[in-house]
């Protein structure tokens, strides 16, 4: 790649100039970077579809909109797009699968029989590419999913079906660890809930948590559990009953991940505010780093004041106990590029967040405020981009202004091609 005259290096050393002046090593933090992975979401590539040969809506109050031109048609199509997605990104990262995108060559296995085997096209892929792999259970898009109901369903059938798709779903999370070496977070989101107001609303959440606590009492090797709540979804907007203090309180209890989706919050909440809050008391937090608007959930990320906060948050955790995964999808745009501009827009929040100047955190402590105002701010003006670019040719990347033409050339090359 020409890195030669295009003034990275000399950029690089101005900077780090600047940030040696408030007590920033810039090497540092550009190597901490590069060893924080994001766990970038197979859906965005297909619009959720996923492969399990099933006619059907989506449900689960979700929807993808828009019609853009080459969505991945099959597990091979998807891993091209995602391998391409993370050949933009520097550092090494990870992939996070739903349990409706296994390889079932042609048969109809139902979610209650899925196997490790059934994911072992994606076990291989990872690791001849050293990418470590997540999962989740996929509690909607089914005919059991219909009522707006699974781990939290009346009927005992139906809540037994669930708990042992759950109780798959962490073996297949299982095999990822020992496949690929680097463990597996296997998230549980439920879209159980009312359209309308209940008229009960504490029974359904004492089936859930008696459900999950099935789906969890077999210990998992490798595995990392966590618990993810909503605001409201499509169809549940009145009772959602997975809601935010519920998981709270469960992953507290039970000592699982609190996971936090950036999205599923009320839009005037801080998310970043939640983290060390919850760090009191759960094992760890798990990050879904999407972005709310108005009603919707999940448009891609953008590095606003929320994210580069959350960033914040999580660098001043304690090592390994924040995780970071992206969730959106949109269909109105070239999928890829939305894949490496949101995780992209993550790591550059991430690394704003180990730049900080460490005297904002010294005038706090010693009660001066208006010097902590005056550092925040002028902090926003050091050049943080001449590091990341930095990061950028550390791994060998296009930096910004280049990766979007390696897109470009792929969907005219390859992705054009797809009806």
């Amino acid at each position: 790649m020409p890195w030669d005259g295009d003034g990275v290096e000399v950029a690089a050393r101005i900077a780090a100039e600047r940030y040696h002046a408030v007590g920033v090593d810039l090497e540092s933090a550009v190597e901490a970077l590069l060893r924080v992975p994001v766990s970038l979401q197979c859906w965005q590539g297909d619009d959720v579809i996923g492969f399990e040969n099933r006619p059907g809506t989506m449900g689960g109050g979700l929807a993808v909109t828009g019609s853009y031109p080459g969505r991945a048609r099959s597990a091979d199509e998807l891993r091209a797009d995602l391998g391409l997605a993370l050949s933009l990104l520097p550092g090494r990262h990870r992939v996070n699968l739903h349990a409706s995108y296994g390889e079932f060559g042609g048969q109809r296995v139902d979610r209650d029989a899925i196997e490790p085997g059934h994911f072992e096209g994606w076990m291989q892929w990872a690791c001849s590419r050293g990418v470590g792999l997540d999962f989740n259970p996929t509690y909607f898009a089914h005919p059991l999913a219909a009522s707006g109901f699974t781990l939290a369903h009346p009927d005992a059938s139906v809540r037994s079906f669930w708990i042992e798709h759950g109780r798959r779903a962490r073996r297949v999370g299982s095999a990822f660890a020992d496949a690929t070496g680097t463990g597996s977070v296997v998230n549980v989101w439920v879209p159980d809930g009312y359209k309308d107001q209940p008229a009960d609303r504490r029974a359904p959440r004492e089936r859930l948590a008696s459900a999950m606590d099935e789906v969890f009492r077999e210990p998992m090797a490798g595995v990392v559990d966590a618990v993810e709540g909503k605001l409201f979804g499509i169809g549940v907007e009145s009772y959602t009953a997975g809601s935010h203090e519920f998981y709270l309180g469960y992953a507290t209890t039970r000592r699982k991940w609190w996971c936090l989706d950036a999205g599923h919050f009320h839009p005037t909440e801080s998310v970043a505010d939640k983290v060390s809050a919850a760090l009191m008391f759960v094992p760890g937090v798990l990050v879904h780093a999407s972005r709310g608007v108005r009603w919707d959930s999940d448009h891609v990320v953008a590095m606003d004041d929320a994210l580069i906060e959350l960033a914040r948050e999580a660098a001043r955790a304690e090592p390994g106990r924040v995780r970071w995964a992206t969730d959106f999808f949109d269909a109105s745009i070239d999928r890829v590029a939305a894949w490496v501009v949101g995780a992209r827009n993550v790591q550059k929040a991430i690394l704003m967040a180990l730049l900080e100047p460490p005297g904002v955190t010294e005038a706090e402590a010693s009660g001066d405020l208006t010097r902590r105002l005056v550092l925040q701010q002028e902090a926003r003006g050091l050049p943080w981009g001449a590091a990341w670019d930095m990061a950028c040719r550390r791994a060998d990347v296009p930096r910004d202004g280049e990766w979007l033409r390696v897109v470009e050339d792929n969907r005219r090359r390859v992705r054009s091609g797809r009806a």
